[in-house]
């Protein structure tokens, strides 16, 4: 009897310690997602400095209407594609009792059906979009400089490779990258000529100061699976179908709205 207590305790503690590790580990995860979206305090969000007025990119998470969710439920692949859902909304068939004995299949084309992400990294130096300089080499003083933005830059993200229907695509890329960062993206921001930040930078005497500032993207990366998409209707059954299902690797760069990474250099020389 003795023994068969021990035995047990040690099955109970074996047990406490797996599920210890599992939700460490679980931690562990999420705190390094949490990490990789964390915004370093050289980037500052200038939407509301910017001369050129943004548009705010919307894109919600379309929701399936009652008839779009039954149909989306019977598919062999998951459906996520905002068009074809909002096609699936936009149609209507009545469950009429003078169906019982129709049988039709009905194409509705090839789909990008999903986007699965793989890597979703940040990279704060995308792009040189400006440099302000001053040379304080004559001076006896510190001398102060901020960012002013010379020239209207306009910083255009996009798909690493051709694939098709890839308007689709880019737009699951992008919900997939906002969900994973909690950052507004847009395929193109636009910084405006003369855009300000008050963040001084300091020069000291006998020293040429570069600040420069640089346009912040994100790198999304993962797999978009395809297929054709077959509406078949069995009486009052009604179902989606999907065939010919192929995936193929694909990456993104998707530049951060209204957001710019800073970087001082102090030097004696020029550079």
């Amino acid at each position: 009897m003795k023994a068969l207590r021990i035995v047990i305790m040690m099955l109970l503690l074996s047990l406490f310690v797996t599920s210890s590790i599992s939700a460490a580990n679980e931690v562990k995860e999420d705190k390094s997602a949490r990490d990789k979206a964390k915004v370093p305090s050289s980037v500052l969000n200038i939407a509301k400095e910017n001369t050129y007025p943004n548009p705010t990119e919307d894109l919600p998470y379309l929701q399936p209407s009652e008839l779009a969710q039954e149909l989306i439920d019977t598919s062999n692949v998951k459906i996520e594609n905002p068009n074809l859902i909002r096609m699936l909304n936009e149609s209507s068939m009545n469950k009429s009792p003078f169906a019982l004995g129709m049988r039709a299949t009905i194409s509705l084309g090839e789909w990008p059906l999903n986007y699965e992400s793989t890597e979703t990294a940040p990279n704060w130096e995308y792009q040189k979009i400006n440099t302000n300089y001053y040379d304080n080499r004559g001076g006896k003083s510190n001398y102060q400089i901020h960012y002013v933005q010379e020239t209207q830059k306009v910083i255009k993200g996009g798909l690493t490779a051709k694939v098709p229907h890839s308007d689709d695509v880019q737009k699951m890329m992008m919900l997939k990258a906002m969900e994973n960062t909690d950052l507004p993206l847009s395929f193109q921001t636009i910084i405006g000529a003369g855009t300000k930040k008050d963040h001084k930078y300091n020069i000291t005497p006998k020293r040429m100061g570069y600040l420069y500032a640089y346009a912040p993207a994100i790198n999304e990366k993962g797999k978009v699976t395809y297929g054709e998409v077959f509406l078949v209707m069995k009486g009052t059954k009604r179902s989606i179908v999907v065939k010919n299902v192929t995936s193929q690797g694909i990456g993104a760069w998707i530049p951060v709205q209204d957001h710019v990474s800073f970087g001082f250099v102090a030097s004696d020389h020029p550079r």
